[in-house]
């Protein structure tokens, strides 16, 4: 029988987070654990094997209610093989949470309602990703794109901020588009 990694004597209990997914899941904490051999065969019903992954929607632009489970930062052990679980962090507006999995077995484990979550991010097929430092990467790089285009907003205005946007488009295609910012440079310096 397995055993809640978050509360420790709770018993998990079969149940399923999707359409051809069964789960052990916590009657006490709402958290599941989703068996390795599980999620690989119901992963291979969802995803075509040659797309290629990327970050299909940046978690810091995911506007959710989701909060994070009261025992998310708690350390966790593998329902199955009692191994460490391993924590790959998403960030969102309100703050992060971790989906954790199993660096032996490859079980996953999702606090309670961090699977729509990752549903919403386009990642409940690609979990493993979470873990890489490609998605991680690809992340970092996006946030800071997007703290910038944010920052440029509360510097100038919504107004002059999207016709900055627009220009920089326009001058990015543009095949002279480095005379253009050339020519900005100078004038905003003079």
């Amino acid at each position: 029988m397995y055993q809640c990694p978050k509360e420790g004597n709770i018993d998990l209990q079969d149940s399923q987070l999707a359409p051809g997914l069964p789960v052990k899941a916590c009657s006490s904490c709402g958290g599941a654990w989703i068996p390795p051999e599980d999620y690989v065969t119901w992963q291979r019903s969802q995803i075509d094997p040659d797309a290629p992954i990327s970050v299909a929607v940046l978690p810091l632009s995911l506007s959710t209610p989701f909060q994070p489970a009261d025992l998310d930062n708690r350390a966790a052990l593998c329902p199955d093989c009692r191994s460490y679980l391993v924590r790959g962090r998403i960030t969102l507006k309100q703050g992060a949470f971790y989906v954790e999995r199993c660096p032996n077995c490859n079980g996953i484990w999702c606090d309670a309602g961090e699977w729509e979550v990752l549903g919403q991010l386009d990642l409940q097929a690609h979990i493993n990703y979470i873990f890489s430092a490609d998605w991680q990467g690809q992340v970092r790089e996006l946030e800071h794109v997007e703290r910038e285009r944010q920052a440029t907003i509360d510097k100038l205005g919504d107004d002059i901020a999207h016709r900055v946007f627009e220009l920089a488009d326009l001058l990015e295609q543009h095949p002279n588009g480095d005379f253009g910012v050339a020519y900005l440079m100078r004038r905003v310096d003079q």
